[in-house]
């Protein structure tokens, strides 16, 4: 009967401290969660804060954001990046670059906007001797001719972006270029690359060239890794 009475009391108690374990795992967070709420003014919390630094935002990035801003377009440089400086000659004018270090792998960017031309477009449409191309079709153009220049024929493969695709970047037509590159110095060598066009109706363009000396699965992991980083305002 002592046995039995002291088994008893000993699984009381466990029960009481598991009860209580349980209790701490689950209050705890929200007591942290309410503690961090809390105003705090000790001479700790202003050293950290004035120790925090501002971040350091290049020329390059201030002149993209610029053009970004005026497409409607958002970009987040995505994290394992690093910005590079981006061509800009008479052949290739691309407006940001990043790479990832240690990859051989790069993307350019180039935005445009087209709001401006699509105004252009809409007063001449019915006045033959101001007939301009609709701007919504320029992409195509682009994709083409970058294309070209960096191919240096028409041995590449394209084609249409999905609609699922368009999507995710709030896009309304794109095309993409799976491209076998020159061997020339200001693609650094590289052998292949994919291009892309996205074309947002009325709005703007974006032309972004991934490159890379493999395109086998590590070549499109890395594209998927800086995939979101750049899109359309809904």
């Amino acid at each position: 009967m002592c046995y039995l009475i002291k088994t008893r009391r000993v699984l009381k108690q466990l029960k009481q401290i598991l009860l209580t374990g349980i209790l701490l795992f689950c209050v705890a967070p929200v007591l942290m969660v309410e503690a961090q709420r809390r105003p705090y003014k000790t001479k700790k919390v202003v050293a950290i804060k004035q120790a925090a630094k501002p971040v350091y935002i290049s020329p390059q990035l201030k002149n993209f954001q610029q053009l970004t801003a005026a497409a409607n377009v958002n970009f987040i440089f995505p994290k394992g990046f690093k910005e590079i400086k981006a061509p800009d000659n008479e052949d290739l004018s691309f407006d940001y670059a990043m790479e990832m270090p240690g990859k051989e792998f790069e993307i350019w960017f180039q935005v445009k906007s087209q709001k401006e031309n699509y105004a252009g477009y809409q007063k001449s449409i019915g006045d033959k001797s101001k007939a301009q191309a609709n701007p919504d079709s320029l992409y195509l153009g682009m994709g083409t001719a970058h294309a070209l220049t960096f191919a240096g024929d028409n041995n590449f493969l394209q084609r249409t972006i999905p609609p699922k695709y368009l999507a995710r970047y709030n896009a309304d037509a794109g095309k993409s270029y799976l491209l076998n590159l020159q061997d020339e110095a200001v693609t650094k060598g590289y052998k292949y690359a994919l291009l892309i066009t996205l074309q947002k109706d009325h709005i703007g363009t974006i032309l972004a060239v991934c490159f890379a000396n493999e395109k086998g699965p590590e070549f499109f992991k890395n594209i998927d890794r800086a995939s979101n980083c750049i899109k359309f305002k809904p």
